[in-house]
């Protein structure tokens, strides 16, 4: 850092999210034109922006769910800054906003080993794949809306680290998307959501007990969107998940490894078809 600068990191406003997440874009991320809000409202004090003489320079989230996981993205440094240690400040600020707690990670590959160093350690990778929506509502497919809240956050535990109520009333709730539940004898035995993003559109989570349920759901969520582009990060974990992708004439875009700092709590990755996103898990 140049001694002649000041460098200040402060907890991001509402509004720095959505500056945020056009840097993420421009970095090729494509996340959801309305993630800011969903992002935000999980965790306010979980968004920190590093600024040069008032120049938003980087950011990172550092997103707590509970008092015992939190999940780290949006990491951030603007080209011309790097490698001048901002981005390592960014980190610690996140780092210790979460304290303690057991904390998640969707890292680039070419960064594993700098996370390493920080006591990261490799789950598995995720994958994401691109395609062209195609596809219509299949019988057993219902408006999550539809579903007792209590319901889908009890499902979803079961696929996440822990509950996640907060996030979870925003994220099926947005516009320009849509959440979808499949019911079986009565029951939620998987849901997905499909946001509208800065390229196309993306699917996640995508969650469901059988292959077969992942596949009438992914067709139901693709058929809101027919002739335009879907992405869909896939657990490289679930074989199922691959080939439902491959399936559906998807090619892969780019690959990141999920990586956790403790010990996580063991996911069913077998009902895992696409992750929820890359930045909050």
């Amino acid at each position: 850092m140049a001694s002649n600068e000041k460098f200040i990191i402060r907890t991001m406003q509402r509004d720095d999210v959505d500056s945020a997440l056009d840097r993420a874009a421009k970095e090729g991320w494509n996340p959801g034109i309305h993630d800011a809000d969903r992002f935000y409202y999980t965790d306010p004090r979980g968004f920190f922006i590093g600024e040069i003489d008032g120049e938003p320079i980087g950011c990172i989230a550092a997103v707590a769910y509970n008092e015992s996981f939190g999940f780290i993205g949006l990491y951030i440094v603007k080209p011309g800054f790097r490698g001048k240690g901002y981005g390592i400040a960014l980190w610690k600020s996140g780092m210790n906003h979460l304290g303690n707690r057991t904390i998640g990670l969707d890292g680039v590959i070419d960064q594993q080993e700098n996370y390493k160093k920080s006591g990261f350690r490799l789950a598995y990778h995720n994958i994401r794949y691109e395609g062209i929506g195609e596809g219509s509502v299949s019988q057993g497919v219902v408006d999550l809306t539809g579903i007792p809240f209590e319901e889908l956050v009890a499902y979803d535990s079961q696929l996440f680290s822990v509950p996640r109520p907060q996030f979870l009333k925003r994220w099926i709730n947005q516009p320009e998307g849509a959440a979808l539940g499949f019911l079986k004898r009565g029951k939620l035995a998987g849901y997905g959501v499909i946001r509208a993003c800065h390229e196309g559109f993306k699917i996640g989570p995508l969650f469901a007990d059988e292959e077969q349920i992942a596949e009438d759901l992914f067709n139901s969520l693709t058929g809101k969107n027919t002739g335009e582009t879907v992405f869909l990060d896939t657990p490289e974990a679930n074989p199922a998940a691959i080939a439902l992708a491959k399936r559906h004439g998807m090619t892969m875009v780019f690959e990141t490894a999920r990586m956790y700092n403790k010990k996580a709590h063991p996911l069913p990755l077998h009902r895992i078809f696409g992750v929820t996103s890359l930045e909050l898990g």
